[in-house]
């Protein structure tokens, strides 16, 4: 049987193949997931640790408690004068201190920010007099920075944008931009990339000005004396820091630096597999509709194997083999196709804007494992039914013509199985959704197995309903495409389980593209809904890439500008009020002229006149906390110093948010507490409304600043929402290959269909019909399957995202009808690509030998 099995492989090669890609792709994603995520973890590793070469003990900044990554807090530094401290300890061999910023940003000739797509904007400061035992980066060409006009940037910068040492280069930090000498090009060499990320290195006094950090570091790398160890000199150190300033070994802190990448990394490599999972749900569909056909069709061949002997287990043993087989190569092929497509993902992630370091090319034997163990278990999972058939076929059907299977004895509570299948998808989703207090690995878990069965309860009942949909969808074609229409739309109504089986594969596929599509402009609508109520400004001030906060300075320029009546900013930071960090923000006093606020308690007076101790909270916030106008509310900064504040104002935001955090204080007492404080929008009122006068005044003067840029209303919304639509076109490619795989599936049907009509095509050729008609024929059908998938899988995407935003109610329902009709038009053109090889097999017949086909 063995023999056997392996030689109906060799046989039928195309439809090995066939069944194979959809296996190959789903492990190739997996395989080129684990092969980039490594590969990004092992640049930041290298990176961390060649930050602190031969360094013991690092000293570093303390906050109150764990910040976010708003960039706008955490960041005060520590007294300078620690440093001679620490160089004065007995068992210190040497020590250097440095500056470090995210946000200085390297400026073009053509005045533009450098790099500015979401990767950070390094900025150091470099000792040419310290040790260099501690220095991470390597010279190229030049020399270090000396003196408050020199500057020395990345290799990768200087070969992209054609600088050289002695070029003149724009810097900008928290002021106005300011030209710089390179004097220097240097390089991380440990690592191949430093992905998307800028570096430019100043001297000392030069890095303390631009950062507004004078007589401050952040950071101090100290190294031990011979027979010192690093837990010793840290217990040595630590009695002589400030309250301001920390100490941890090299080792540790290589550690704590990389915690939230490692983390960021899980989510990527989690987000990643769950489309490589999507994939290999799908090619599961594939497989057992192929091996279902391919069983069916070889039913003669089964049964004369059991007349000459062989039993159920050895029938079944032969068609676990070949699954076997094909699953073993497919995996194999798709683990090294992972390498390339790992590429690819890198590429496409850079495209959007997201570009991350990476060291040489990790190819880990859990990548090896993990890939070929989840392509051959999908594969043998979704061949058991077409084995457990093929056990059925009786001795007796090796004399008859035209034998088929006879049904499962099963097969009657299918529709019932398929019911409560559906009904526990559904369940397990309203559980994840709407069930509170429950762990987030537990909601995911819940959700994900809801969807897959939900999937499953659907392609269950597909074939009812198949034969209407067919009558439907291809009535077109029947009633414009004659004969060919006509028997198109009747050879998939005669098998309706092999079509639905077909449909269902590209069913999934738009169900998840239709979900996104529903959910992106549910977000879509909230944000314009709130920004609609919410702006009452003429224009608003953002950074270039919409998120990154922005230095006050950009703000107080435009102050200037005649004619501008308000410049009203708003502040953002991180904060800890009932035990949890939360977002502050901080108003002026104008705000209420230019955000229009819906006010349940207090009004925009008392949000006008906060003070030193007001606060306003949104209406959820009070409700969970129980504060009531008067009510007391303490806030703690990154600092450790405590603010007590009392409530003066709640608010109802809208629906798709607002631009405050969960406590809300004035500006004032913002800037007092919160080093280097920075607007993350401000907004403005200029005399005479938009007019292109005034736009080009306040440009001009935001010209010194090439990382703000000013925006009208539309305009605002429009870039806030490049987020979003980067996201959904994202997500758009990566599902991209569930359709890919689908496609195949239909290709395999119809090839597949196509020799087991042989003798059918031969006879409508022999009596008049065309070449041009048969693969009209074959393209209808496929059309026809393919509309079957959209009829499914669209509706079933549009629930499961309307069930999703009554879930979170920030989110409105909105159905983007002109994407689902492109979704639809998507669909035949995936019908018409995969009939283009079946119908030319088809058209290409031998009429005689089709004929004499058995």
């Amino acid at each position: 049987m063995i023999r056997v099995a392996l030689k109906n492989l060799a046989g039928r090669k195309l439809r090995a193949a066939l069944t194979a890609i959809a296996i190959v792709l789903g492990v190739a994603m997996v395989s080129g997931t684990y092969i980039l995520t490594d590969t990004i973890k092992a640049g930041f590793d290298t990176i961390f640790t060649v930050s602190y070469q031969n360094t013991s003990a690092v000293i570093t900044n303390k906050t109150a408690f764990t910040i976010g990554n708003s960039n706008n807090t955490g960041t005060f530094g520590f007294p300078a004068t620690v440093l001679g401290e620490v160089q004065a300890l007995p068992d210190v061999a040497a020590a250097v201190g440095s500056l470090e910023n995210q946000t200085t940003h390297l400026v073009g000739r053509d005045g533009k920010t450098i790099g500015n797509t979401g990767a950070p904007n390094l900025g150091f400061s470099h000792d040419p007099t310290g040790d260099k035992r501690f220095n991470p980066l390597t010279l190229v060409a030049g020399s270090w920075p000396i003196g408050p006009h020199q500057v020395a940037i990345d290799k990768a910068t200087a070969e992209k944008k054609g600088y050289r040492v002695g070029d003149t280069i724009g810097v900008q930090v928290r002021g106005p931009v300011e030209q710089f000498e390179i004097s220097g090009i240097a390089e991380l060499a440990a690592v191949s990339s430093i992905g998307g990320a800028t570096l430019a290195i100043f001297d000392l006094p030069t890095a303390q000005r631009l950062f507004d950090k004078q007589g401050k570091l952040d950071l101090i790398r100290v190294a031990a004396k011979p027979g010192v160890s690093q837990t010793q000199l840290v217990s040595e150190i630590r009695p002589i820091l400030p309250s301001t300033a920390q100490v941890t070994t090299a080792a540790q802190q290589a550690k704590k630096d990389a915690k939230d990448t490692n983390s960021f990394l899980g989510f990527l490599q989690n987000f990643l597999l769950a489309f490589g999972g999507i994939a290999l749900f799908v090619g599961a569909f594939v497989i057992a509709n192929t091996l279902s056909i391919t069983i069916a069709q070889r039913t003669r061949e089964f049964a004369t194997l059991r007349t000459l002997g062989a039993s159920r287990r050895q029938v079944l043993g032969s068609v676990f083999l070949e699954a076997l087989v094909i699953g073993t190569c497919a995996s194999i092929a798709g683990l090294f196709l992972g390498l390339g497509l790992a590429k690819g993902l890198n590429q496409l992630f850079v495209s959007f804007g997201i570009d991350l370091p990476k060291a040489g090319t990790v190819f880990e034997t859990r990548t090896i494992v993990v890939s070929l163990a989840i392509g051959i278990i999908v594969t043998m999972i979704a061949s058991l039914r077409p084995a457990f058939r093929a056990t059925s076929v009786p001795p007796i059907a090796a004399v008859r013509e035209g034998s088929v299977l006879p049904p499962h004895r099963w097969a009657r509570y299918t529709p019932v199985m398929a019911l409560v299948l559906s009904v526990l998808g559904i369940l397990l989703l309203l559980y994840g959704l709407f069930v509170h207090h429950i762990a987030t690995s537990q909601r995911l878990l819940a959700l994900g197995a809801g969807v897959l069965v939900l999937f499953v309860g659907v392609a269950l009942i597909a074939p009812k309903v198949v034969r209407p949909l067919a009558r439907v969808l291809g009535w077109p074609g029947a009633r414009t495409g004659g004969a060919p229409g006509k028997l198109a739309r009747e050879n998939t109504q005669r098998d309706p389980q092999r079509t639905a089986s077909t449909a269902a594969a590209l069913m999934i596929g738009l169900a998840l593209v239709t979900f996104v599509a529903v959910l992106g402009a549910g977000l879509r609508s909230s944000f314009e809904s709130a920004v609609n109520q919410l702006f009452h400004a003429d224009y608003a001030l953002t950074s270039q890439n919409n998120f990154t906060p922005l230095a006050t300075p950009a703000a107080d320029a435009l102050r200037k500008v005649p004619g501008v009546t308000v410049v009203s900013g708003v502040r953002a930071g991180d904060g800890r009020a009932f035990g949890k960090t939360i977002q502050v923000t901080g108003v002026e006093p104008t705000m209420p002229q230019v955000i229009r606020v819906k006010w349940v308690q207090g009004s925009a007076a008392a949000a006008s006149a906060l003070g030193t101790d007001g606060a306003f909270v949104d209406k959820s916030y009070a409700k969970k906390h129980h504060l009531v106008l008067g009510s007391p509310l303490r806030l703690q900064t990154p600092t450790g110093k405590y603010l007590d504040l009392k409530l003066k104002a709640v608010f109802d935001p809208p629906k798709g948010g607002s631009p405050f955090g969960q406590v809300t204080i004035s500006a004032k007492r913002f800037d007092s507490v919160y080093p280097q404080p920075a607007n993350l929008f401000a907004f403005l009122n200029v005399k005479g409304g938009v007019t292109p006068a005034n736009t080009a005044r306040l440009e001009a003067a935001l010209k010194s600043f090439p990382d703000a840029k000013i925006a009208t209303e539309s305009q605002f919304k429009k870039n806030q929402e490049q987020g979003i639509d980067a996201l959904l076109n994202l997500l758009y490619v990566l599902l991209g290959l569930s359709i890919i795989v689908s496609l195949f599936g239909i290709v395999n049907t119809l090839v597949l269909t196509v020799f087991e009509r042989t003798r059918e095509l031969g006879m409508m050729r022999a009596v008049g019909m065309t070449r041009r008609q048969v693969r009209r024929m074959i393209r209808y059908e496929s059309v026809i399957t393919a509309l079957i998938g959209a009829a499914l899988g669209i509706p079933l995407g549009i629930l499961l995202a309307v069930l999703v935003t009554h879930a979170v109610s920030a989110i409105a329902i909105a159905i983007p009808v002109v994407t689902i009709v492109v979704f639809v038009i998507a669909a035949i053109i995936v019908g018409l690509l995969a009939a283009i090889l079946p119908a030319r097999r088809a058209a290409r017949l031998n009429v005689l030998e089709a004929l004499q086909y058995e």
